[in-house]
């Protein structure tokens, strides 16, 4: 991973929000917000929050006696977060490092991370830093997508750019969004870190779009791609857009379109 793949910043977190939000993270946020629930937590902590579709998920199964720290290493995103739901007292946002959670030992009932572990630099150490905060018989879940290949739209996207800059070809979603996909390497980085009990649960679901152009828009602007594209020309920025709708039109067709996305959901207790 490099360094860039980890900026969520100027217009990407509303991008983010506006179309990608939809597009992949929704279905997966309801899913993890019920094993949330199930767990009965009083105190719960967030790593990765984003914009924050899964602390509102959360937020509502929650009863009003619950604590929900939201984090995030982008203070951008936060901000975004936190002004869709600022009535929720519930809530504190908080910049964090999920490296280094400045919290105290055993304090959360639950931690929770929604696509986030693939950006940790050392997925050992994160891991190790969750079971820290976490009170015995606590529970840390937490989702990764699968390979590239099982989510459809992302994977035609990629191979766009690919074309459009075939010397130096932009692979930030096959490198990090979809680089941490092998449930074994997971399960052991899990167990280095003290977890033993550890289950992974495949979990498939449909992304739609009103058209080829929003997926395309939200790949291409709403992440840590634009800043690929960007690096490369920053004037093909739309061109690169327009190449990946087409790409996805060629596939999918002109009008509404539908392509299958694929994650794991790991639940470990401590």
């Amino acid at each position: 991973m490099v360094e860039t793949d980890k900026a969520f910043t100027g217009s990407i977190p509303e991008m983010y929000e506006r179309y990608l939000v939809p597009l992949i993270f929704e279905p997966y946020a309801i899913d993890l917000a019920k094993r949330v629930a199930s767990a009965n937590p009083r105190d719960v902590l967030e790593i990765a929050a984003g914009t924050g579709v899964l602390t509102r998920a959360i937020a509502s199964r929650l009863p009003a006696h619950a604590r929900i720290v939201a984090t995030d290493l982008n203070q951008p995103m936060l901000d975004h977060a936190k002004a869709r739901q600022s009535h929720d007292g519930r809530i504190e946002w908080k910049l964090a490092d999920a490296q280094e959670l400045p919290f105290d030992d055993r304090s959360f009932d639950v931690v929770a991370c929604q696509f986030g572990v693939m950006f940790f630099p050392d997925k050992v150490q994160g891991y190790e830093e969750a079971g820290r905060v976490l009170k015995p018989g606590g529970h840390f879940l937490f989702n990764v997508w699968d390979r590239i290949s099982e989510n459809e739209f992302a994977d035609v996207v990629t191979e766009a750019l690919a074309a459009v800059f075939p010397n130096d070809p932009p692979r930030f979603l096959s490198r990090t969004p979809h680089g941490y996909h092998d449930v074994e390497r997971i399960r052991a980085d899990l167990n280095a870190a003290g977890f033993s009990n550890i289950s992974i649960d495949a979990v498939d679901e449909r992304s739609t779009a009103a058209s080829p152009l929003d997926p395309a828009i939200a790949f291409c602007q709403g992440t840590p791609l634009r800043n690929e594209i960007e690096a490369r020309d920053a004037s093909r920025l739309e061109e690169a857009t327009k190449r990946a709708a087409e790409a996805l039109a060629h596939r999918f067709g002109n009008g509404a379109i539908e392509g299958r996305i694929r994650a794991s959901v790991i639940t470990a207790l401590r």
